[in-house]
């Protein structure tokens, strides 16, 4: 009883301890985890356009040139368009556009300007594909090393050839994204370190900036002091005939340095006053 007594009477001191420093709830600082974008996605691969949409009416490659379908029925024409057939006459056209942007000649389909051609439209079919079926593992991993393979092939060009590197970008409309030279984790114990270390940066800037403002206000007060002490000093020693250790030239020069902040004041506040009174 005695032991169940003591007990008592030490859990009331033992419940008042409270933790009173470092609680998250001083730190004005909230982080919120980015959202993750997987690697195939347009924001993540460096692709600025999207898969074009076609208006259906166009022929399909093989059959641009055919003679025998400009007099043709118009139900035998619509046949052969785009919108009747495959979604893959549609990439082809998609791809054939792409080439013709940087290809050499018009035979070219086998330079690493051509193979980008291809291999961006490739990707941006992929990628409009995987928005409409998401849950196509077998595809997403073909867009991923599509994505990883055009990355190597601008990486070359970067190095060896950097005109041609940002004539490419421009004319697919790339972005280029380097991999990371150190890779980490995105943890919220490092980002918390990090905007705290922000923080208190901002903190010892805005307080710098007062006590500098503050010196500043004081500043014309402390030289007229100062010039009032020098010349007190000099007239004192050579009344008293000891040596002399304030020179007249240290006088004329705090005079003087006082005369320009004083002309310097009374110009910023005319320039203060002057929008005032309009």
């Amino acid at each position: 009883m005695n032991a169940l007594a003591k007990l008592k009477t030490l859990t009331p001191s033992v419940n008042q301890i409270v933790r009173t420093y470092a609680l998250k709830s001083d730190l004005k600082i909230k982080w919120v985890r980015p959202e993750k974008i997987p690697c195939y996605k347009p924001e993540k691969s460096g692709d600025l356009q999207s898969l074009p949409t076609y208006a259906g009416t166009e022929l399909m490659k093989d059959y641009r040139d055919s003679k025998e379908l400009e007099s043709a029925n118009e139900h035998v024409r619509n046949l052969f368009t785009i919108q009747h057939n495959r979604r893959r006459e549609m990439v082809e056209n998609f791809k054939e556009d792409m080439v013709r942007r940087v290809y050499r000649h018009e035979l070219d389909y086998g330079s690493i300007e051509a193979q980008l051609g291809l291999m961006t439209a490739r990707i941006r079919s992929l990628q409009d594909y995987m928005e409409k079926f998401p849950r196509q593992s077998v595809v997403k991993v073909q867009l991923k090393e599509l994505i990883d393979k055009r990355k190597r092939f601008l990486r070359y060009l970067r190095r060896w050839d950097y005109r041609r590197f940002e004539y490419m970008l421009e004319k697919l409309d790339l972005v280029y994204k380097p991999y990371p030279t150190h890779f980490h984790w995105i943890t919220r114990k490092d980002s918390l370190r990090k905007l705290t270390n922000i923080h208190c940066d901002q903190i010892k800037e805005t307080r710098l900036e007062e006590y500098r403002r503050q010196l500043e206000s004081q500043q014309l007060d402390f030289l007229e002091n100062k010039l009032k002490t020098l010349e007190f000093i000099r007239k004192e020693q050579t009344e008293c005939q000891v040596p002399v250790t304030v020179s007249s030239d240290e006088i004329k020069a705090v005079r003087k340095q006082y005369e320009e902040l004083k002309q310097k004041r009374a110009a910023v506040a005319e320039s203060l006053k002057e929008p005032e009174d309009s």
